[in-house]
Formats: structure tokens, sequence, C-alpha cells
């Protein structure tokens, strides 16, 4: 499979690159999602257009079991700063995380695919939205999950490219690999005033500095230290002149975890907070947009992967992942059906220190054979087993 990776790299880098200058952002990949829909015609897949809003769906084989391979394919919101011939061509957005990669290596198993007897079916998952939410706060994945994309799915695969690692190499762990996460939406209620007369009023911001202390205090005071989880405050406002204490105060945070029963009690934890607010003579609104749910990578499906990748790469390029909470949608997938994602190794000489997220990242193309490689020769050794 290696082999026949390396003899369509050509094709792999063209995709890259044109995905790369052109980024679309959001559910709004109809360019991306449009040239992925009629590759995959090309090859004979049956191809579905608009999943989950602006996804594409694909499948080929018939009989047996089913496995899915994702892509997620959109950008950030992002101006790019590097001066390559590739460089992004839309202001503003720029595919800083890798999912023009991740769409380009998903179309070249597409291909090697469609050159094989397969014994069972592959379905293609090319996902919209991964880095956002639409304004109900669904995520791509959540939204091609309502639209019936798992359905019939024994298992699911994806890949992440990952900077920090050398081309060649790779990383795989089972269990908690990514946090589940929620947003979280507050307004602190006072009683307005003169800034010159405090004691005629209810500060909100005395109560702010109150409830800040609380909120901080959740993860290291009232949860499980051996829970992962983190509670983090994103914006604060409030006041609108320096000798005005304002009516009230808006904040807003989000939440990770890797276990339900933490999900819970930080919710709970966080209106205890606020709570604060009332015993200062004060009141609060709070309100939760519940996110995309932890990654869990399935044991033997993680342990096939790590196994695929010493054969083909060498024992000593094959190492365990490091665990984050930053969040990656990939869990919706994984809540239906066994799978795993791993991390492809693509740092590129002279980038080392512009990681994922950042104006200058870039990637060293060598590794798309590699990750293409790695998702065919799983998913054929999943459909024999």
């Amino acid at each position: 499979m290696l082999k026949q990776a390396h003899a369509i790299s050509e094709e792999l880098i063209e995709w890259r690159r044109d995905f790369h200058m052109h980024p679309e952002t959001g559910f709004n990949v109809q360019r991306t999602a449009g040239i992925v829909a009629t590759e995959l015609e090309k090859l004979g897949y049956r191809v579905q257009r608009g999943v989950g809003k602006t996804g594409v769906v694909a499948d080929i084989g018939e009989g047996g079991k089913m496995v899915a391979i994702r892509a997620d394919m959109d950008a950030l919101p992002l101006q790019e700063l590097n001066d390559m011939e590739y460089k992004s061509q839309v202001a503003g957005k720029m595919h800083a995380c890798g999912h023009d990669s991740h769409t380009a290596m998903a179309l070249g198993a597409a291909t090697i695919f469609a050159k094989e007897n397969l014994p069972g079916r592959i379905r293609f998952l090319f996902q919209p939205c991964e880095e956002d939410a639409d304004e109900e706060g669904f995520s791509g994945a959540q939204r091609m999950v309502q639209d019936g994309a798992m359905n019939g799915v024994d298992f699911v695969l994806a890949q992440h490219i990952d900077p920090k690692i050398k081309v060649g190499e790779i990383s795989i762990c089972s269990g908690p690999n990514s946090g589940g996460v929620d947003s979280w939406y507050a307004e602190i209620i006072g009683k307005g005033g003169h800034g010159a007369y405090p004691h005629t009023t209810i500060d909100p911001y005395n109560i702010l500095a109150h409830v800040i202390m609380a909120l901080n205090a959740i993860v290291s005071r009232r949860l499980n230290p051996f829970a992962p989880a983190a509670v983090s405050i994103g914006t604060v406002n409030g006041g609108f002149t320096e000798n005005v204490i304002p009516q009230s105060i808006t904040l807003t945070g989000t939440l990770r975890y890797t276990e339900t029963h933490i999900q819970k009690e930080i919710h709970d934890e966080i209106r205890r907070a606020f709570e604060i607010a009332k015993t200062l003579g004060g009141d609060y609104k709070l309100k939760y947009v519940i996110g995309a749910p932890p990654m869990i990578n399935e044991e033997k499906v993680s342990e096939l992967i790590e196994v695929v990748g010493k054969e083909m790469l060498g024992s000593e390029n094959v190492s365990a992942g490091d665990p984050t909470l930053g969040a990656e949608d990939f869990g919706s997938f994984l809540n239906l059906a066994p799978g795993a994602m791993f991390n492809l190794g693509v740092q590129k000489k002279g980038h080392e220190e512009f990681l994922l997220h950042h104006p200058r990242f870039d990637l060293d193309e060598r590794a798309l054979p590699i990750g293409t490689a790695i998702l065919v020769e799983t998913a054929m050794r999943l459909l024999k087993e």
C-alpha cells in the first residue's frame, strides 16, 4: 500500500496545494466539497452530496463489514503569513490545521480502494466545520451523524497531522485522546450607579472577582484530581465609561472533560460559582452550549494501527500519543462505532516552531503517501478481520 501511495504522490500534492490555495471555513466548503464529490464519482463511488449541510459521503464495495474514513475539509479564519507558490489566495482564511492534507490523503486512499477487490465496504466521510459550529452549536461531525452518515458503519478511522512529529513517524494510543467541549455564557447582574457612590450600588465587578476565584478553583478543589478537566474564561465585558459602575457584566468560557459524569459535575460547579452573585446581593444568568464529546480511541483498532505503523515504518517510528483536552469532533463518530485517530508526522524543516493554527504553519508533503497508506492498510485489515 505504501508503494501504491507513493505512486500517486503527485496527485496528493496537487490536491493538497489546490485546497490550500482556496481555503473555506465552517460549513461554507462548497468548492472543496464539489471537487471531492466529482473526483469520487469519477472513481466509481456512490456519492451523496450535502450531508451535514455541505459534507460528502461516498461508498464503494458490496456486502460484508463497512469501514468509514473521515477527513475534515474546513480551514481557519486566519491570515496566512507564508510566502510560497501555493499560499492562501483568500484573505483572512488559511489551512493552518492541515485539513487540506487530510482531504488530499483521503482522496488518495479512495483512489487506491477503487482499484482493489474489496472484501467489504468502504465509506468516506468528508466533513465540513470541524473548527467551529453552527448557530445551534452543532459541528460538522454532529450534523453528518444527524443525516445518517454513520448508518451501517462497523469501524471508523481518521488521522491528524502533527508538526511536532518528524516525517516517517506516527503516534497512536488507545483511550481518551481529546476532551469533550462545552461552552458557557453568563451575565452577572448587579445595580449600577455613580462611581463616586459605590455604597448605593451592587457592584458587578466585586461579584465578578469572587466568581472568578470560584471558577478557577473548580478543577483544583472540586473535582477528582485524577479526572482530566479544564474550566477557562474566554471573555469578560462590562462598563462603558470610567466613572459609572455598570448594571451588569457578561462573560464566556469553555469547559473540557473526558468522562460524562465529570461533565455534569463541572456544569453543577460552574452554576455553584455563579450563585455567589446572589449571596452578594446580585443575580446571574447562565447557559451552556453542548459541544462535541470526548474522542476515545478504541483499544483493538488502536493496536491495529500501531501494528500497521510498525510494519510499514519500523517500530522505532511509532510512539504513544500525548492525550490533550483540545477539541476534536471525531468523537461524535466514535460514539457510534469503534475506531481510532492516529497522528501523522509532518514536521517541515524551517517551520518546526510554527505549530497548528499558526499563520506560518506548513507541512512536509513527503508525509502524504504515508498517511494515505496507513489509512488504506488499516481499513483493509479491518474488513478482512
